[in-house]
């Protein structure tokens, strides 16, 4: 029941069954039936009817739905069916977008690195893209002949420090390009002229994993490289180019350094459009130890500016001799990280180059034969919260293959210690030598298999 005072006559009417709609009034003849009155119309009646009409305006009945429930009216029913592939769609690629998500935190959870790049610390694992080698297998440029008997030579400091400029002046003609190419990318570095005959000395991650090296001198002329030697565990490769009378550079003393000093780099940051860049700064620190790829590297610490494309570069001393090749950069994702630089001693260098030239290898390396990752949270997750290493690839040619291992495998427990992390791996074998047994277990499509593999000589998988 609802009432409505109607126009002024202070009369209520009651409707009864009705919750909205409008009195069924057409005439100001009716109106005045239902109010009592009779007679003529006259002007009252006319302004009463007017404000009652635009009170409750007529609106047409709508037609009566007679569709059953399950109906839907045709225009609906097109634009269920044009939805339909679009919907198909959405849902095919946000499946690939899963796939795709879980491959990439598999290979690892953290940010993709440039190949070539100067490293970052500590949030950045290895040198080049992200996963750990733990051979040096997939490296295939052409090889040198080796056993000439070339050393690298360290000279004493001459009495007087050069300028700035005659440190550039001297240095520079001795800094050359590396560009190596890989399978998707090529990657750029910097190298040192060592000999006047052709060899070059840079880091082996700027090389790691290429097919072809190419080194530019100072005067854009450009060489094929051959490979003569490298270590990854050292982060130093050398190369050789074939030609003559070129600006060998000297080389110092790095153990005569003191914190303070003034030292100098020169490379090409960010790639060769900014080639033979030159920064100063000072030694910030000696014999810092930095844990890198689960292995402490010892190494001068420099706030001279270093950038991706400086690695292999040389760190300069006031004398224009080369101390130190540069190879780390300290870098945070989430903050600012400014004068943290890391360069290889050329003292604890220069018996790591001279055996390279020599057998163009480090003998006495173990080595399992097998290239890990760190696993991701998310790709923890996914094989139901295992940690430990996951096997990137194994080499046909090592003892863990003989024995079972297979890409894919993640390495929970060695030697019965539990393994988290690549570095937890690389600790736990840190100990064991070339021809040592190791246990390993490993989680595969929901089972844990064990296998004991003999460690095998680095140079026999190279």
């Amino acid at each position: 029941m609802w009432e409505e005072e109607i126009g002024g006559t202070g009369k209520k009417e009651e409707r009864s069954g009705e919750t909205e709609g409008t009195p069924e009034k057409t005439s100001v003849s009716d109106y005045r039936a239902e109010s009592g009155r009779t007679g003529h119309t006259d002007a009252r009646d006319e302004r009463q009817y007017s404000a009652w009409e635009s009170r409750y305006q007529r609106q047409p009945s709508p037609e009566p739905d007679n569709r059953t429930p399950w109906e839907e009216a045709p225009y609906r029913s097109r634009r269920r069916k044009r939805s339909g592939p679009l919907f198909l769609i959405i849902a095919v690629l946000l499946i690939v977008g899963i796939s795709v998500f879980i491959r990439y935190s598999l290979v690892n959870g953290t940010p993709w690195q440039p190949y070539g790049s100067l490293p970052s610390l500590p949030f950045v694992t290895s040198p080049s893209s992200g996963q750990q080698e733990e051979t040096t297998g997939q490296t295939t440029v052409e090889r040198a002949p080796v056993g000439d008997g070339t050393t690298l030579t360290i000279s004493s400091p001459p009495g007087k420090a050069l300028t700035i400029q005659d440190v550039y002046r001297e240095v520079s003609p001795s800094v050359v390009s590396i560009m190596g190419t890989l399978p998707d990318a090529t990657a750029y570095g910097t190298g040192i002229i060592m000999s006047a005959d052709g060899y070059v000395i840079t880091n082996y991650h700027v090389i790691e994993g290429s097919s072809a090296v190419t080194v530019t001198l100072q005067d854009d002329e450009e060489f094929d490289a051959k490979l003569v030697g490298g270590d990854a565990q050292t982060d130093l490769a050398v190369l050789k180019i074939d030609s003559e009378n070129l600006p060998a550079a000297k080389f110092g003393d790095s153990g005569a350094l003191v914190v303070g000093d003034s030292v100098y780099a020169i490379g090409n940051p960010l790639g060769v459009e900014l080639k033979g860049t030159l920064t100063d700064g000072i030694i910030s620190a000696i014999n810092r130890d930095i844990y890198v790829d689960g292995r402490t590297m010892t190494l001068l610490q420099t706030n001279a500016a270093l950038n991706s494309g400086n690695s292999g570069g040389p760190l300069i001393n006031v004398y224009g001799q080369i101390i130190g090749i540069n190879t780390i950069k300290m870098s945070s994702y989430s903050s600012t990280i400014e004068g943290l630089g890391f360069a290889i001693p050329i003292s604890s260098a220069k018996p790591i180059i001279d055996e390279l030239i020599a057998k163009g290898y480090i003998s006495g390396r173990s080595a399992i034969g097998i290239t890990v990752s760190d696993l991701s949270d998310t790709a923890a997750a996914f094989y139901k919260n295992v940690r430990g290493a996951y096997v990137e690839s194994v080499d046909t040619r090592s003892n863990a293959y003989k024995a079972g291992m297979r890409q894919g495998d993640i390495i929970t427990v060695v030697n019965g210690v539990e393994i988290q992390s690549v570095d937890d791996l690389y600790a736990a074998k840190e100990d064991c030598g070339v021809g040592d047994t190791i246990s390993v277990t490993v989680y595969r499509n929901g089972k844990y298999l064990d296998f004991e593999i003999v460690l095998m000589d680095a140079s026999d998988l190279s």
